[in-house]
């Protein structure tokens, strides 16, 4: 059973895009190379501009991964009924390199929150075998369990998420 205590399940992406897992695979996410992506953190949009460095640390160079990052509080999260909008998605990443290895089938986008505080959740999943991701026919409706499911990707292997809100002229300075 998860843990009370767990960011994922406090921050409700276990429940909300993911079931619960446990992690075998350690997975870090950065941002200009200095603002690493921690549970719960919040970062400002003008911050997440250009995608992150995704470093994969395990496994070995025959297995192969892939990369989802997803808004679960489209368009807002008081009634997210847009759920879940993907930002990127990054397949065929060979473990113990980082995401540059892999095969971008959705391009990154950067998150533009309007309404209230949004989590961005990076899901890594391990592959089966080599080439064989689909990319989604939309960015809009998404859903991971599903993409995993269609897939056969099976339960993540790493996830981490960070909040971000829309940032006013005022806090901008």
């Amino acid at each position: 059973m998860a843990s009370m205590t767990d960011p994922l399940v406090v921050g409700r992406v276990i429940g909300d895009v993911i079931d619960y897992f446990t992690p075998s695979v350690k997975m870090t996410v950065a941002y200009n190379s200095n603002k690493q992506v921690y549970n719960g953190h919040e970062l400002f949009p003008s911050a997440v501009t250009y995608k992150p460095k995704v470093d994969v640390q395990g496994g070995d160079m025959r297995s192969f991964f892939t990369l989802v990052m997803t808004d679960p509080d489209v368009p807002g999260p008081s009634d997210p009924y847009l759920r879940e909008h993907v930002h990127w998605i990054v397949t065929d990443i060979p473990g113990t390199t980082d995401a540059t290895f892999g095969r971008e089938v959705v391009n990154y986008e950067m998150p533009r929150p309007n309404i209230g505080i949004h989590r961005f959740v990076f899901i890594l999943f391990k592959q089966k075998r080599r080439n064989t991701v689909t990319t989604p026919s939309s960015r809009d409706k998404f859903n991971t369990r599903k993409f995993a499911e269609d897939n056969d990707l099976g339960h993540p292997v790493a996830a981490v998420f960070f909040n971000a809100q829309r940032e006013t002229a005022a806090r901008r300075r």
